[in-house]
């Protein structure tokens, strides 16, 4: 109990300093940051594409029917 009190007081002990660290400012992310970013969002969204066809493919498959009929022909 008294270790859980110390963690307690440390971490509401620390809450502060990160409240009174928050005025530092950068320079930001340029617009050459954002297309980097924005360009491999756009290789993500089109190789989910595929994968989906693919995964809703295999659950369709698990979960039809299997029987197949076939007529012989003499």
């Amino acid at each position: 109990m008294k270790t859980m009190k110390m963690l307690i007081s440390m971490v509401v002990g620390s809450a502060s300093a990160v409240y009174a660290a928050t005025g530092m400012q950068g320079e930001g992310a340029g617009i050459l940051a954002y297309f980097f970013v924005g360009f491999f969002a756009l290789i993500i969204v089109t190789q989910l594409v595929p994968a989906m066809i693919l995964f809703f493919g295999m659950v369709k498959g698990l979960f039809s029917s299997s029987e197949k009929t076939s007529v012989k022909v003499d």
